[in-house]
């Protein structure tokens, strides 16, 4: 097959100009001209040249490239030297220099972008991590979607989410400024006031001497109105035996204005948190109408190598004597000398205790015959909780239905105390009384569960009681020295933790299971009223029905002798 001739000699083709290029090529070239002022000056005018002049000025030598080479020059000549902190990691200055970080913002725009603040999603209860490094340092939350972030610089997770979502108001976790990124300047608007007070929340010495006196009403975001000091707490999972604890300490008056007022940012982890959760609580202007004590249960978990937690539910005694300790030692307390702390000074107290040995003998008739050591010995004693033995629960109903729930008088069991009645442990006989003085504050721990290898049981007795003037002078052991015999030592309920069994069905073979339902009882002393809390639900209750839940945990707090000594 012959090939085809071509159209035109290849000889002819090779000096012919190529076609212009598809990328318009530009050269800057100095258009000079005269102001009036007598100044010349040179503008930079873009000019286009197609392809064959391009070509014929490299053919020639000519480098095109040099003007703009030139004008780069000046540019670099006239902008500031970049600061240390502008240079990249291997030290190389690079060809333009970026903006510096404002110090303040352009006067006229103080509140930029402060519209863009979104309160309704903003929630500082949770513990301060960065969403993205789980950090805990130098945290930031975005005040728009509520996030946490960690650092503001040019390389830190607040700047790239500045950058990448456009939300640019940010505060500080730690120090409560408030910053706009990524210009880096502070806003020191008021009108972001209210937000640094709800990250930590802290009331005055009045303040907090008026919370028990003068009824206060408080209103959320929403326009609910609440209680302050008396709000739900989130049950996160299984965590409502922590909550009813935290609930009825942070209404011991001592205990809570000592953390709502000392200044305890040098203290431990687990202090700074517990104030915080306690402030958060009596929150005079809160978001929300409940706190999440997320942030001091993470800590909990931790310092207890998650023997408390939020996922399973343990007995709240348990957790009150572990935390108690914690806390004691945590404020400098000595595990020796007492008083060394605020938790000493209003719990602990002191106890007598007489122990006699029985031993068992075989007399003639080959019958064993308990006799009594004649030594008896004494032994003192420090508490912090006072435990209540419940008596056992009859096993059969008579015939008229009169035992399905048992009953008995707090007076009853509180005679462990009285130093006359006797309870035997193992080959010891034991009698407890109470001494001088008594202190500020009283725990009653009414035992209900108990187990053994096979079972646990639980005593479903009422305990009834009084609300007010519990007489405590019976079961202790007279000193007129500290104290006037025959004078009653009064003491009043402050809070009652109770105890719900709720059948819930199970696939088990047992068929049915038992959930436990913890709740708490607290009083409001400014409009003389109790309500009781479960989670996240606050309810108010007749004073009359109080005993009619099976109590646990009971707070009882010693009156002020108001009595003038007079001469005569």
């Amino acid at each position: 097959m012959a090939k085809r001739r071509a159209e035109e000699p290849l000889e002819e083709l090779a000096y012919r100009a190529s076609p212009s290029s598809k990328k318009v090529r530009v050269e800057f070239v100095p258009d000079k001209s005269t102001r009036s002022n007598g100044f010349s000056t040179s503008s930079t005018a873009p000019i286009p040249i197609n392809g064959h002049e391009f070509e014929e000025d490299e053919r020639n030598g000519k480098d095109i490239l040099a003007p703009a080479d030139q004008l780069e020059e000046e540019l670099q000549e006239a902008a500031p030297s970049p600061s240390p902190s502008e240079l990249d990691d291997e030290g190389a200055r690079s060809a333009f220099v970026t903006h510096s970080r404002q110090n303040a913002p352009v006067e006229g725009y103080t509140d930029l972008y402060l519209d863009t603040v979104n309160r309704s999603v903003l929630d500082f209860d949770f513990e301060k991590l960065c969403s993205v490094t789980l950090s805990n340092i130098n945290v930031y939350a975005c005040l728009v979607c509520g996030k946490y972030f960690q650092g503001r610089g040019p390389k830190s997770q607040a700047y790239f989410h500045a950058l990448e979502i456009g939300h640019h108001v940010y505060v500080n976790m730690q120090t409560k400024r408030v910053y706009v990124l990524p210009e880096g300047y502070e806003v020191k608007s008021t009108s972001l006031d209210d937000i640094k007070f709800v990250v930590d929340p802290r009331l005055s010495n009045e303040e907090v001497g008026r919370l028990d006196k003068e009824v206060k009403e408080a209103f959320d975001l929403g326009g609910r109105n609440y209680r302050p000091g008396f709000v739900g707490m989130n049950n996160i999972k299984a965590n409502d035996y922590f909550n009813v604890i935290i609930q009825a300490l942070g209404h011991i008056p001592p205990l809570r204005n000592f953390l709502m007022l000392e200044d305890l940012s040098a203290k431990p982890e687990l202090i700074q948190r517990f104030s915080v959760l306690v402030r958060k609580i009596w929150n005079t202007r809160a978001f929300k109408s409940h706190v999440s004590p997320h942030e001091l249960l993470q800590q909990v978990s931790r310092q207890s190598q998650k023997r408390f937690d939020l996922l399973h539910q343990s007995d709240p005694v348990d957790f009150l004597n572990w935390f108690m300790n914690n806390v004691h030692l945590a404020l400098g307390g000595s595990k020796t000398k007492p008083g060394t702390s605020i938790i000493h000074k209003i719990f602990q107290g002191r106890l007598k205790v007489e122990s006699q040995q029985i031993t068992a003998k075989a007399d003639a008739g080959d019958r064993l015959r308990f006799e009594e050591a004649a030594e008896v010995l004494v032994d003192t004693n420090r508490y912090l909780m006072l435990t209540l033995d419940l008596p056992a629960a009859p096993l059969f109903q008579d015939e008229l239905d009169k035992n399905i729930i048992p009953q008995v008088p707090l007076t009853l069991i509180l005679a462990k105390y009285d130093g006359v009645k006797a309870q035997e442990h193992l080959n010891t006989r034991k009698r407890y009384r109470l001494l001088h003085p008594l202190p500020p504050y009283l725990f009653f721990h009414i035992k209900r569960f108990s187990k053994n290898k096979f079972v646990s049981e639980r005593n479903p007795t009422i305990v009834t009681f009084p609300v007010r003037s519990l007489d405590m002078s019976p079961y202790v052991e007279p000193n007129p020295s500290l104290h006037s015999p025959g004078e009653p030592i009064w003491y009043d309920l402050v809070a009652n933790v109770t105890h719900e069994a709720v059948r819930t069905r199970d696939d088990s073979v047992e068929g049915e299971a038992e959930k436990k339902v913890w709740r708490v009882q607290v009083r409001d002393r400014a409009r003389d009223e109790w309500l009781e809390i479960q989670d996240l639900f606050v309810e108010r209750v007749a004073t009359e029905t109080l005993f009619t839940k099976e109590s646990y945990l009971m707070v009882w707090e010693r009156r002020k002798d108001t009595k003038r000594k007079t001469g005569g």
